[in-house]
């Protein structure tokens, strides 16, 4: 089981910012895109950690292992960063599915637009985390990624944005590491179908308002 995340702060570069932090009660299979912790294999926490829309650092999942390493989390676990404020997670549920997301669509792109000529100038990113409470196969895992992805495109679709998401968006999808695989993950599946819901009005949600990155506010 995935717990509920908890907020909590590091001091870094003279602020207190926020970042979210799950914890497993037994390991658990993921799959997903973070920059931490991404690919196939068995973790025990999540981190979703604020970072300024300055920040610069090259090597991502170094800055997430300090971090985890200051939380004092053990073993693999999944790292995620945003530039939105981690404190406006959002969270739905379906059918024993749950689902946290953070919506920053300050730059929103299909994706497979052509090359831009310059650089991004804000930065975007739509984090998902999921739980799926049955053991899911391998090939369901994957198919897993690709429904929230898809729910994650047809709630921006929604919001009135020409776009399917934005270039730095990560999705993570866990579940019980024992058990009898269930051996689909598509919008349809006994599993999937909730999940897409789940994610789909998440983001819709958390997308509904203007999102302010946490630098942008934050005092003085």
């Amino acid at each position: 089981m995935l717990s509920e995340p908890f907020l909590t702060t590091r001091h870094e570069d003279g602020s207190d910012v926020p970042l979210l932090v799950w914890r497993a009660d037994d390991p658990l299979l993921a799959v997903g895109t973070a920059p931490l912790g991404g690919g196939v294999g068995v973790r025990r926490w999540v981190v979703n950690a604020t970072v300024p829309m300055s920040y610069d650092r090259d090597d991502p999942a170094d800055h997430l292992a300090e971090l985890a390493a200051g939380l004092g989390l053990d073993g693999p676990g999944v790292g995620l960063l945003t530039g939105v404020d981690v404190a406006e997670v959002v969270t739905r549920a379906d059918s024993g599915v749950r689902v946290w997301a953070t919506v920053g669509l300050g730059t929103p792109v299909w994706a497979a637009a052509p090359a831009p000529a310059t650089p991004a100038q804000r930065v975007g990113t739509v984090n998902i985390v999921v739980y799926v409470p049955a053991r899911l196969g391998d090939a369901a895992l994957v198919n897993a990624v690709a429904t929230a992805t898809e729910a994650k495109a047809q709630a921006i679709w929604e919001l009135g944005l020409p776009a399917t998401g934005t270039p730095t968006d990560a999705v993570t999808v866990l579940c019980p590491a024992d058990g009898e695989p269930a051996p689909y993950g598509g919008p349809r599946s006994a599993w999937g179908a909730p999940l897409a819901r789940a994610v789909h009005a998440a983001v819709l949600a958390g997308g509904a308002g203007t999102v302010v990155p946490w630098s942008d506010r934050r005092p003085g």
